[in-house]
């Protein structure tokens, strides 16, 4: 994809969501990691997850929502937990905010295929509230493993609890978004959670800042 092409498909997305002020845009360039010789261990994560029944949130699931996307991806996005969409169907951030992340995804050159979406809690807590911390303790072993197996260059995680969970920090969003952070090997960019701009759309332009950044960072 060119970087003219590049331009006027986020120009479009700025557009469809009365954003203005695109520049700087680079082409990004990434470069496919080596095949896994052997995923037995991630079947074998995925197997207990999804039969999972640490906390009481597996009483009233209806699906277990393990991730999605590339497993050798360079770029890993981090949410806080399935919605009722995403429980019904299994995968992550398929509702409305999904839809926007995909947009997200796409205004910088990449899709869902080149990048791994999971959230730090895999079942759906009622009525969409925010993650108890006990919940986030009993999956937070789960999200390491996902990270340590997929070893992803960048993890932009999405809204407060997925920082502060990835991170072990008590900062708040505001206060950390668009910061580079190091993981060992992961650098980690929090950035706003697609809800989270669909309520407040002016903050559209803040995350747009966070992608241009992870652009540059996979491109070094």
């Amino acid at each position: 994809m060119s970087d003219l092409d590049i331009r006027e498909r986020f120009k479009g997305f700025l557009e469809n969501e009365k954003m203005m002020g695109m520049q700087d845009v680079l082409p990004i360039h990434l470069d496919s990691k080596e095949a896994k010789a052997d995923d037995a261990e991630w079947k074998k994560l995925k197997k207990n997850v999804l039969n999972c029944r640490k906390c009481e949130l597996c009483e009233n699931r209806n699906n277990v929502v393990f991730g999605d996307g590339n497993e050798q991806a360079d770029l890993m996005f981090v949410g806080e937990a399935p919605g009722a969409d995403e429980d019904a169907q299994g995968f992550p951030f398929v509702g409305r905010a999904g839809k926007l992340l995909t947009k997200i995804i796409e205004s910088i050159g990449l899709n869902r295929k080149d990048v791994y979406i999971c959230n730090v809690i895999k079942c759906r807590p009622p009525q969409n509230r925010t993650p108890f911390p006990h919940e986030i303790e009993k999956c937070h072993p789960y999200l390491e493993a996902q990270i340590n197996y997929i070893k992803p260059k960048i993890i932009c995680t999405l809204g407060s609890p997925a920082a502060k969970t990835v991170l072990g920090t008590e900062e708040t969003i505001s206060h950390i978004r668009g910061q580079v952070f190091h993981r060992q090997d992961t650098i980690v960019i929090p950035t706003y959670h697609p809800a989270y701009l669909l309520r407040n759309p002016a903050m559209k332009r803040p995350v747009w800042e966070d992608m241009k950044l992870i652009r540059k960072l996979l491109n070094e």
